[in-house]
Formats: structure tokens, sequence, C-alpha cells
């Protein structure tokens, strides 16, 4: 018999309260339950006959070969809802030529690693129109973050989330620079923030400001001398275990890890550098699964492991790893601490032992990457690794590639959508994957049985209607020393109010709509009605030309003269007759004395 704690024990040391209860188990029971079905089975066989001895079966012998008792199941192993399991195989055989006559194999271990993929479901979260660079979830999966070329960073809480699938909360922290890279504290109190700028933000879980890296000095040759970066940032994480403490990468060739209580400097430098001792682009970085490990792919194709506490030389490196030239978009340690894979910018993806660091276990190639943070991670249960691929406009679809871990054989693939998959993650407690796509898409895989919590939340929940009533209230101004005249009555109930004034002809009037053409019922039409816009219409329409004003006046001289209108007839008895004078020709100057003529 299999125990959990001893009652006595518990209330000795004074937690009987509190945990759940252990779960026992009875090997006994369980093998005889074993021992019965096997009967079972053999009896259903009895009477018929053998091909071996041409014998009918009148008795059947089984045997119980019990393969293994296995203990508590890792937090990766395959059953991470069970503590104690075994699995047997039983064989039923002829008792006269030792035949095999049917087999009973009540293992419950081996399961196809393909079921345990989470994408019968799906939900679509739009995050806007452009790519969507950056994924984000706490440690609980309560709440995604999304970030874009689009500069925005959206918030998504699952639990109170409705079928409408809208962010509660829209930022801009960093202005007009685009999001790289987003992620939760071990602790899921603060936010990471890693844009385009020399500058890192932390944010609080709301999305306000808890801290900004400060800006190195570019003028300072040595990068160990300047308090923080210079140039660009590329990428970022936070360490798994020191709450306090994260890292950035910047093209200004250094690896720099900071705590969120000290924005005025960082911790520690480490300088990736190339065969001949140059400066090299740290292009993506991460912490081991333990936090002792710091790793960074830079651009002349090479990755390289330091010692967290050892800033100078690298523990481990691989000059090689993916063609020079190219970014390394992500890096990410296996569950259990000893592999790495690494997305490579030649389109490859390659899982690799940190202990033999030189030749990478697996290789995929023909995994297109057009974006310098396209993904990669482990499943929850560390046997599948998961990339996305690009594709160019009208090119296809973007895909999700899962591979086995040992022989990295491709067993899955998913059509995510027409545009590139940028970000993929899969949460180990929710057992959902959520996918940053280039069309500005976040989306979200699940499995009903599968998976908790999570987009599970927010599907049952129907859309709320809007109360259009609501806009139409009008505030309620207090005035509590106006005269009683003057005083408002105060509303005691909105709605109340609202349902008096539906009630009331002239409140609920619905406004009539302007005027198509030239007015009618005593209506004015939508223009040519005011004398403002007919001037203003006759002008466009008046294509003459007014560049002589003597002539334009004297243009309607004649018709005036035969056809007098507004002045010549209310002084036509008075008017004396108009005497124009006449146009003298020019005296020819020729004759003139020199003393005479028009000097120029």
């Amino acid at each position: 018999m299999l125990a959990g704690t001893d009652p006595e024990l518990a209330a000795t040391m004074g937690f009987s309260g509190f945990g759940k209860k252990a779960r026992t188990f009875d090997l006994e029971a369980m093998f005889e339950q074993t021992r019965r079905t096997a009967v079972e089975r053999s009896r259903k066989v009895l009477g018929k006959e053998c091909g071996c001895c041409q014998l009918v079966h009148r008795k059947m012998c089984f045997v119980f070969l019990c393969v293994g008792v296995m203990g508590e199941v890792s937090p990766t192993g395959y059953l991470e809802r069970e503590t104690f399991f075994t699995f047997i195989y039983i064989s039923v055989f002829c008792c006269c030529c030792n035949t095999v006559f049917t087999e009973l194999n009540l293992s419950f271990f081996l399961q196809n690693p393909v079921k345990k993929i989470p994408d019968s479901h799906e939900i679509t979260l739009q995050h806007g129109t452009k790519t969507v660079s950056a994924l984000g979830l706490d440690p609980s999966g309560a709440r995604l973050i999304t970030g874009g070329y689009d500069y925005d960073v959206k918030f998504w809480d699952f639990a109170g989330m409705d079928a409408s699938l809208q962010a509660f909360r829209s930022l801009q922290p960093c202005e007009c620079h685009q999001i790289k890279s987003l992620q939760y504290s071990s602790t899921g109190d603060v936010i990471l923030v890693v844009s385009g700028n020399s500058q890192a933000k932390v944010l609080d879980r709301d999305g306000f400001p808890v801290m900004e890296c400060i800006k190195g000095d570019q003028y300072i040759v040595d990068m160990t001398n300047t308090k923080g970066h210079t140039a660009m940032l590329n990428s970022g994480c936070w360490h798994p275990k020191i709450k306090e403490e994260f890292l950035t990468c910047s093209n200004d060739g250094t690896v720099r890890t900071w705590d969120v209580n000290n924005e005025k400097k960082h911790k520690s430098v480490f300088k990736p550098r190339s065969v001949q001792g140059k400066r090299v682009i740290p292009t993506t970085c991460t912490y081991s699964r333990d936090g002792k490990l710091i790793a960074a792919g830079c651009q002349d194709g090479s990755i390289q492991i330091w010692d967290r506490n050892m800033s100078v030389h690298t523990k481990f490196h691989c000059r090689q790893a993916h063609a020079p030239g190219t970014d390394t978009s992500c890096l990410a340690f296996s569950y259990d601490g000893t592999a790495l894979a690494s997305r490579g910018g030649d389109d490859t993806l390659k899982m690799w032992d940190i202990r033999q660091f030189k030749k990478p276990l697996h290789s995929a190639e023909r995994l297109s990457s057009f974006f310098p943070m396209t993904d990669c991670c482990f499943s929850p249960d560390d046997k599948i690794l998961v990339t996305g691929t690009s594709v160019k406009k009208g090119g296809g679809s973007g895909k999700l590639f899962f591979f086995d871990r040992e022989t990295f054989q491709k067993l899955y693939e998913i059509e995510v959508t027409d545009a590139s998959v940028v970000r993929c993650l899969w949460h180990p407690k929710l057992n959902q994957i959520m996918v940053g796509t280039g069309n500005g898409l976040a989306k979200v895989y699940y499995d009903p049985v599968k998976s908790q919590r999570g987009a599970k939340l927010c599907v049952v929940k129907t859309k709320r209607k809007e109360r259009q009533a609501e806009t139409l209230t009008q505030d309620y101004i207090i005035t509590p020393h106006a005269l009683p005249m003057f005083r408002e009555p105060r509303q005691r109930s909105t709605r109340k109010q609202l349902e008096k004034d539906r009630l009331d002809p002239m409140k609920s009037h619905k406004p009539e709509p302007p005027v198509a053409g030239p007015g009618r019922g005593g209506r004015v039409g939508t223009h040519g009605g005011t004398l403002s816009s007919y001037i203003v219409k006759n002008i466009a329409l008046d294509k003459t030309d007014d560049s002589n004003p003597r002539e334009a006046i004297l243009r309607h001289a004649k018709e005036a003269e035969e056809n007098p209108y507004w002045v010549a007839p209310a002084y036509a008895k008075t008017q004396p007759k108009t005497v124009f004078a006449e146009v003298e020709p020019e005296d020819d100057e020729t004759d003139k004395p020199e003393w005479k003529k028009r000097k120029i």
C-alpha cells in the first residue's frame, strides 16, 4: 500500500488543514483488476482452434509481464495529472504449442505526440493591420499582451473578455518605435518592453511605467564604461528565478543585465566577439531555465554562451552555428536545461546539446524567415519543438511546424493565415498556443479537453449589448447655491429619466434628415438656399476674364443703355446727357524742339 502524508505527522507539524489530501494507491487491488481483465479476455477465445496445433482450446494460459511501476511523474512527463502509473503487457498463449493466441496491452504510458497538440479550436484577436512582432503571457495565463510594428501594445484579459474579443487597454509606451519584445516577469507583476530605441522600459500590469533604462554615452569607445545601451535594442527577457533582473541586447555590440530598482546603471556587460576579436552585434539573447547561463545569437552566425557571474570569457560557443551575415532570431532552452534550439535567418532550425556544443544534434531546413524575431519554443512536456514560417504577399499561407525533439521528424503543421507566422508561444499551464502573424492577427489555439482556462473563458460569454440610450443622457449639473426658481430637480435614476424622455414626443423625435436638391416644405435646400452659397456658386461658374477692369465694365455699357434697370430709370428726367472725353491721338514729337521732347 502506498499512502500519502501520515495524519499524525501532519497534525504534529501543524498543516493538517491545508492543501489537498494525498492520493493512495493499492497495488494489490491494481494487480487483481489486471488479472480479472486478462481472465475475461482469455475466456472470449476459449473454444477456438489454434492455427498451429489444430487443437481446440479448452484451457488458456495467460502471463502478466509488469514492465514497470513508476514513481511520481516529472512535470514534463506525458501524464501530468497522475501521480503513479503502471503499464502491463498480457500475453495469452496455447498450452500445447506455446503459440501466442491473443495479446492484451494495458499500457497507457506511450501516446501519440500529435494528439497532445491543442489545435481543435481557435480564436482570433485583431491587434491591428501591421505585423504582430511581440507576444507575452503572464505565468498564470490570465492576461495576454501583444505588440506590433504599429507601435501599439494591447492588453487582453481572458477572464474579462466576452465573445467580441476586444482588448481592454491600448497604449504606445515607446512613442514611434516598433515593439521588438514583450515579456512578463516570473511573478507576473511587471512587463519588460523592448522597442526600436536604445532604452528598455518596464511597465506594471496595467501599463503604467515603472522604470526606464538609462541611455549610454555614444562617444565612449569602450562599451563597458557606458551606463547603458547606445544603439537600437534587438531583444530582451526576464531572469527565470530573480524577479528584479532582466537582460537586453543591442546593436552597440553588448548584452547587458539590469536591476529594476536601479535604472541609473546596468548590472553587468557581456561583449560577444568574432574569431578575430572584433565586435559583433547580438540579435537575440536569453537565460537558461535555471538562470545560470546567458546565451546570445550574433550576426556573424555564432552562438555564444556565458556564465552569468563571469562576463569576460564564454563558457560555450559555436562560431558557425548559422550562416554569417544572417540574424539569428530566437534561442530557446529546453525545460530540462540540456538542449538549446536556435532559429536562424538562414531558414534553418537547429537543436544543440550544450554539453557538446560544436555540432548540432539535428537540423531542419527550408523554413523561410523574413523577420528578425521569428520564434521557436518547446512544448510543455519537452518533446516537441515549434516554429513558424514566413511567406511573401500572395505567396501562400504561413504555417506552424511541429518537430519531434528526439528524431527531428516533422510531426504536424497548421496553416495559420495568408501571412507570415512571426511569433509563437506554448503556455505550459494553459496548454494553449499563441501565434502572432504578419497581418496584425494574434491567434490562440486550444482544445476544450486538453487546455485549461485562457481562451476557454471568453468564448462562452455572449457579447454585451450596447446601450444606446446611455449615450443620450445629459450630464446633471449640481448647483447647490442656485435660487429655487433656477434649481434643477435632482435625477434620482438615470434609467427612469431615460424612460420618461422616451415617452416625451419632443425629446424622442427623430431629427429630420437634410434635404437633398431644392428646398421643399418650407425647408431650405442643401445648397443654393442662402445668399452666400448663391454668390459662391455663381462665382465658381463665372469663367470670364477680368484682367482688364475698364473693358469688363464697358462690356455692359451697351446693354445698360438699351435696357436700363437699376440706376438710370430713377434719374431719367434729371440726369444730364453723358459726355465722354474723346481720345486724342498722341502728338508726334519729331517736330518738337529738343528741350520740349519728353526725356525717357
